[in-house]
């Protein structure tokens, strides 16, 4: 589809958002900002929360696309999960089908699958077909969120890239992180290729750099016209003399979704 104009950026103060918010613009992006906090030195942006559907029904207006990035990015009680990952994602779906806004990106998480066992030698990359396995209500409420895309794509014709993100950071900082590494830049990359691709319909990817470690299968991904760049395998020697090698006996060395199915951090972090 041709390039999006002006795209509305949800979660825009978070971690992941503030580096889109310098990204993004790169290849051509106006983006209107949203998120529950302020967005620091944005003054236009808006601040609210999802559950405001008053202020959400006018942030989407007159968008090409959205970029959903807010809600929880952590384990919390369900109560919390519900109300803002859950509920307010519906909130958001709802109003960009009332406003006729054609396509999303949402940010999945690879915890949907996060029970789902590692890839060890000679066994193959996890696909994007694996069934879902959330290792946490966060991870719920990220297969909620791709099952309720493909609702809407199903009945109301609005188009979807589920990314299932791993760790977007500058740098890995763990050795779990080697495999699951999706830089800055080619974050920028895949959500460009997630909102100009032609035909989506619903479309699941996994949302990582072109690893030497890789874990999952990116062919989904690349079928978007996604071309990654980096690779976390330069930070590789200096996270294992620090770390040493993972325990393949611990559970969360053995499964995607690391320390999430063991001991998850908690939302706020």
């Amino acid at each position: 589809m041709p390039a999006p104009r002006t795209v509305l950026l949800t979660g825009a103060a978070g971690g992941l958002g503030t580096l889109m918010r310098s990204l993004l613009p790169e290849y051509g992006y106006t983006l209107r900002l949203f998120d529950a906090r302020p967005v620091a030195g944005e003054p236009d942006a808006i601040t609210a929360d999802l559950g405001d559907t008053d202020a959400l029904r006018e942030a989407v207006r007159g968008v090409d696309a959205i970029v959903h990035l807010a809600g929880i990015s952590l384990e919390a009680p369900f109560e919390q999960i519900l109300r803002s990952n859950i509920e307010g994602t519906y909130h958001l779906y709802e109003a960009a089908r009332r406003e006729g806004v054609a396509r999303i990106v949402f940010a999945s998480s690879n915890h949907a699958v996060g029970f789902t066992p590692v890839p060890r030698d000679g066994t193959p990359l996890i696909p994007v077909g694996t069934p879902r396995r959330p290792d946490t209500f966060y991870g719920l409420s990220k297969s909620f969120g791709e099952d309720l895309a493909q609702l809407y794509w199903d009945r109301h014709g609005l188009e979807t890239v589920s990314v299932r993100i791993g760790s977007c950071f500058p740098e890995p900082t763990s050795v779990r992180m080697l495999s699951i590494w999706l830089s800055p830049a080619d974050a920028a990359r895949l959500f460009h290729s997630a909102l100009t691709a032609e035909g989506v319909g619903h479309t699941v990817v996994y949302g990582s750099s072109a690893n030497t470690r890789l874990w999952w299968d990116l062919t989904a991904a690349r079928a978007l016209g996604y071309d990654p760049r980096d690779d976390s395998e330069p930070y590789a020697a200096r996270l294992l003399a620090e770390r040493g090698v993972p325990d393949p006996g611990d559970p969360s060395e053995a499964r995607l979704g690391g320390h999430f199915v063991t001991d998850p951090p908690i939302w706020p972090h």
